[in-house]
Parts: C-alpha cells; structure tokens; sequence
C-alpha cells in the first residue's frame, strides 16, 4: 500500500481539534440519498462542521451504489479520488490492493475501536492487518417479518423452524393470503437461499461454503437439501414475484395481503414509515432454523490516499466521528440497523433492535456469526455473481433438480475464482 508519511504521523488530536489552521475539506462518496439514510448524512456532516472542517457531498443515487462504483473509478484512476467512498465487504480489501487506500491505525487506537468492534467486523475494515476503512452499522439480513394479523386469521404462530414455516404456510394459503412476499430479483432470491442454506449447513458449513469457497460443501448432499427447501419455498410465494422490489413486497405484509418475508432489518424502515409498532401491527423474528445465528451485512466508509495536510486531518476527523457513539445512535435510528460498537447505550432504540444487539454480541462468542454471501459480505463479487446465476436460473425453473444445481453451484464458482 502507499503511504503517505506525513498522513502516518498527524495525530488525531488535530484531526480532531477545530482550528482555523487545520480546517480542511471532505469530500465523500455516497448513494445514501433518501429518507432516513440523507438525514443521517446531514447528521454526520454537521458534527464534522462542529469540529471546524468542511463536508463536500459527492452523493450518486441508485440503490446498491453499482453508478457510484463507476464515477470512483474514473476518479481514483485519474488521482483524484474522494477522502472517503461507501464501500464494504471484499471490495475493499481489492481498493486495498491497488494501492489506493490509506492507514488509519493512528485514529482507530485513539478511538479504541478493536475493544468496541468485533472483530468478525473489524477484520473485514483492515488491509494487510491496517485499518482502511470504517464501519458504520450493522443489518441483520435473516430476519422473518410477519403480519400477526395474517397469522391469526390463518390459526398458526411464528415459525421457528422450516417445517414450521411449511406447515404454516400450508395453512395461510388455505385461508387466501400469500404465504411468503418476495421479490424475483436475484439479490432477493439469494437472500431466502442463504437463510435456508444457514440453517441446514450451520455456521461452520456455511461459512466452508460462502467464505471458503470448499466445493466438497459447495456441492455435498446438505447443499442439495438447501436446494431442495428452497425450491419448495417457491410453492409459497404468488405468480407476480418476478422483478418486484424489496419494499414493495414488504409492503405486502404491512397491508395484510401476504404473511411474511424474509428480509433484512433495513425492512423494519417500510413498518416505521407507514406508523406500525413491533410486537403490535407486526413480527421481527428470526428466519425459521436460524435463532441463534446472525448473517451480517455491514455497511463502510473507505478512506483514500489524499496528499493535501489541512484535509488529511478532516479526514480522520470524518473517521472517528462514524463511530462516535452519537452518530452511531441517529445514523442506526434512522436506518432500521444496529450500531456496529458492542458498548452503546441502546434505551432509544426498539424492540427488534434489542434483539438483533443481543444476537449480535451473542454470536460473535460462539462463532455464528457470519457474513452475508447475498450481501457482498463473504466473498467477492466475482463468486457472488456466480451463486446468483445458479441460484436465480433455479428458484425460477420448476423442473430443476437440486443435486445437479448444488453441482453446478461448484462449477460457478470455481470458474469465477
């Protein structure tokens, strides 16, 4: 990695100490550009303000940030790169690679972030064992949110297992609503596959399968009985899944036409902005077989290289205010997802809330927790796309057979590594 000598000895107290000599500028790279996410945004650019530096924005809209990658790239290639980008997961450890990145080790001891951040998290920050990029919050992507309503009407409880959910969905059927909402979007296909995949693997298979990349699990027979589970889930879900957005099918299961989904908790966002309380007008649980377990995906901020003094100090000021324990609180309130520090005090926050930090710390003890393969967290783009396009071409062919897609599902991703 390059380093710039003069970034490696500033001290953090005058990245963090307003002055008008070391007043500097920041620009960074976003697609949080809506809602909750942009209020959270104004929310860390004044506390940067606060502290005598400048935020310049460098917002580009679209959902996964697939535009945003794009216009970084020119800009890094041509030595002009922003002082932070929202990047996560293996991408960064590729930015790292290149030779782009910058250290943080200075702000990261200062700010004692590997005692207050797990490091299941912290190791996915670093880049040859220095700290690149910071965390900024933490989904629970297997999460079961149900209409209790539905449920009622229906004479079944919460599932806690996949039998459960078969036999309820059985059942919500009969009584005329829609079992499972889902979108037919691959990211979304890959979603219920993972849930079902921890379950019957379990967290050590699991990860053998999603971040080691071992094809004997990739395709051993608990792969074809992943397959076979979640081809039968495609008997709950209704005719006009296919390209259906996240929230408009979580949206199903606000207005009572459909009993769950299995999403991630940046769902808990539609419940709130439309009024509904958890444990009232609906259920976070986890996904059936799952308690117990956690499938993170977390979202970062990725520092560059810059050379200007006065701005090198504004952008490590940026890096210890992402986990200022204040942000922390507005930026996760407002985004449905937990603080990624283990030490918050969480009275502001809900009931799903609550329960995804005691899993959260819980897990990171006993080993399940993991990172999301749907959500770029586990490996790289490359045998992600690859476990899309097996994934997806099977939930959406009634006639597939699960044994030779756990096959195929071995061959994708060795030729993609």
């Amino acid at each position: 990695m390059k380093m710039n000598k003069t970034l490696l000895t500033l001290s953090l107290a005058a990245a963090t100490l307003p002055s008008l000599s070391s007043a500097g500028e920041v620009e960074v790279l976003h697609w949080w550009t809506s809602g909750g996410e942009a209020k959270s945004v104004q929310e860390l650019k004044a506390m940067l303000e606060e502290q005598g530096h400048s935020w310049k924005d460098f917002a580009v809209a679209g959902g996964g940030g697939e535009s945003a990658m794009t216009v970084l790239k020119t800009r890094a290639v041509s030595g002009n790169p922003p002082s932070a980008a929202q990047i996560k997961g293996h991408d960064i450890q590729e930015w790292g690679g290149l030779g782009f990145l910058t250290n943080l080790d200075d702000v990261a001891q200062s700010g004692g972030w590997d005692a207050s951040v797990p490091s299941m998290v912290t190791d996915v920050m670093k880049f040859n064992g220095e700290y690149v990029a910071v965390p900024v919050n933490v989904h629970r992507v297997n999460w079961l949110w149900a209409n209790p309503e539905v449920l009622k009407k229906a004479g079944v409880e919460v599932p806690k297992t996949l039998d459960d959910f078969f036999a309820a969905a059985e059942k919500i059927k009969a009584a005329g609503f829609i079992p499972l909402a889902h979108g037919g979007q691959p990211w979304q296909d890959a979603t219920v596959f993972e849930a079902i995949a921890l379950d019957v693997l379990g967290s050590d298979d699991y990860r053998k399968a999603f971040v080691d990349l071992d094809m004997d699990t990739l395709s051993g027979d608990k792969m074809v009985e992943v397959f076979t589970k979640f081809q039968k889930v495609h008997d709950y879900i209704d005719a006009n899944s296919p390209g259906r957005d996240w929230n408009v099918a979580t949206s199903m299961v606000i207005n009572g036409e459909a009993a769950m989904q299995i999403m991630g908790d940046w769902a808990k966002g539609e419940f709130t902005a439309a009024g509904k309380v958890p444990g009232k007008d609906y259920i976070c649980a986890p996904a059936p077989g799952t308690d117990g377990q956690f499938t993170h995906n977390v979202d970062s901020f990725a520092f560059f290289e810059i050379k200007d003094e006065t701005n090198v100090a504004a952008q490590k000021a940026l890096a210890a205010t992402i986990l200022d324990k204040k942000f922390q609180e507005v930026f996760n309130l407002n985004k449905g997802s937990i603080p990624v520090r283990t030490d918050m005090d969480m009275s502001a926050f809900d009931q799903c809330a609550l329960d995804s930090m005691a899993s959260f710390k819980a897990t990171a003890k006993t080993g399940d927790l993991v990172p999301s393969m749907a959500h770029g967290m586990s490996t790289t783009s490359y045998a992600q796309g690859a476990i899309y396009d097996v994934v997806t071409n099977f939930f959406n062919d009634p006639k597939a057979d699960p044994k030779e897609a756990a096959q195929k599902l071995a061959k994708a991703v060795k030729a993609a590594i």
